[in-house]
């Protein structure tokens, strides 16, 4: 693939502040599972190398793949957290070589919720909970079965848990491991979205019901993770229109309009009382999960800038093919940011690629969740650079870097 223009003139390689931190580009590396970290969940030598890579001549943000507050916060195996002192001196090791390219970093939080593997769950003792005993699909009520881990609704004092939890984890993330921001993950389908969406929230109590009480949870972890590490440090990312993992997007029985303009209009409450969030993270409709919406419908989605007016990080589909769009998004204010994942797996130096229109190496998605290889992980040349460069590294097992 080969942009059509550079995009050097663009807002994209304009500075911008986002809290404290002023990027020198608005270029983000959004969140992209990986599955490279050890058994024991903490991040390795690739991942560093994998950020380290990224940061390079770069000087905007990265944003860490989805990463655990604790051990009950529902298991995929290789996937990071960032809990025990292990797992947060290998994210500070992380950061620090982030920092020492003149980049900065944000650590998604999240809780998967129903979203779990249920029998991997059992194996390392951890229950499989929701906003409602309703499963996800056959499959995983089959497994949760079959595991003798069946799904049931969180009480109330569970929530209070997980809701100073991720507080703790803000504070690990930011005052430990000196991360830039934390950014807690509320799109797709995962817990914080589980409490949104009515199809799947069907409690009764102060957590369920109304939009003001779905939107109930989200909102107190937004605000206790102000409280912890400050709104300057606190990013949060929404996807309305995403149909994913049951979540239904814009035909949900509630409008997405209505649920997020609510959440959306209180973080911007928040903002005129002194604490305006770092960062509103938002997935396009483009995207769905981690693959592209097949919907062909047109959304209008300029409320979101309409309600939210702080630094608004926009992703989803921006460069595919024949794709025109991130200039002109990125060029209508001046408080956007601009998320790839996909294209920056394949492409270490798409920073320096798309200011100066070169060409762009298709990515390769049965490559990206291959985690005992560097294969498709760490084997990506620059642009000129030879594939052979990295031959050596192909097959090495990502080591736990603590």
């Amino acid at each position: 693939m080969t942009p059509s223009t550079s995009l050097a003139s663009s807002n994209l390689f304009k500075p911008i502040k986002v809290g404290k931190v002023e990027l020198k580009n608005r270029l983000v590396f959004a969140p992209t599972t990986r599955y490279r970290a050890s058994k024991d969940f903490v991040p390795t030598d690739s991942m560093l190398k994998y950020y380290e890579q990224r940061a390079e001549n770069n000087g905007g943000l990265l944003t860490a793949e989805a990463t655990y507050v604790d051990f009950n916060f529902g298991l995929y195996p290789f996937t990071p957290m960032i809990k025990t002192p292990a797992q947060v001196a290998a994210w500070a090791k992380i950061i620090e070589a982030v920092h020492k390219q003149g980049s900065y970093f944000s650590i998604q939080l999240w809780h998967l919720g129903r979203a779990a593997d249920p029998k991997f769950n059992k194996e390392k003792g951890v229950p499989f909970v929701a906003p409602s005993a309703i499963y996800l699909d056959q499959d995983s009520e089959k497994a949760a079965r079959e595991a003798g881990n069946e799904l049931r609704e969180l009480t109330i004092p569970e929530i209070e848990a997980i809701v100073k939890e991720f507080a703790a984890a803000a504070k690990r993330a930011i005052h430990e491991a000196k991360a830039d921001f934390i950014e807690l993950h509320s799109a797709h389908g995962y817990l914080l979205d589980q409490f949104i969406q009515p199809n799947i929230n069907k409690r009764t109590d102060k957590y369920g019901g109304s939009i003001e009480n779905r939107a109930r949870l989200v909102l107190e972890v937004v605000d206790a993770c102000i409280e912890a590490v400050g709104a300057e440090h606190v990013g949060i990312r929404l996807s309305p229109y995403a149909k994913f993992q049951g979540s239904e997007g814009v035909d949900s029985e509630i409008n997405p309009i209505a649920s997020f303009g609510y959440i959306l209009s209180e973080l911007e409450k928040r903002a005129r009382d002194g604490n305006r969030l770092a960062y509103v993270s938002v997935v396009e409709p483009r995207v769905s999960g981690n693959v592209d919406s097949n919907d062909q419908r047109k959304f209008d989605t300029s409320w979101i800038r309409e309600i939210w007016k702080g630094i608004l990080f926009r992703a989803g589909g921006y460069l595919k093919e024949n794709e025109q769009s991130l200039e002109h998004d990125v060029n209508q204010d001046d408080r956007t940011l601009i998320g790839v994942s996909r294209y920056y797996t394949s492409n270490p130096d798409l920073v320096e690629r798309l200011k100066k229109g070169l060409s762009l190496t298709p990515y390769d998605r049965s490559r990206f969740y291959n985690h005992s290889s560097n294969d498709g992980y760490l084997t990506w040349p620059k642009y000129g650079e030879d594939e052979e460069k990295y031959k050596a590294v192909l097959d090495v097992e990502p080591k736990a870097l603590a």
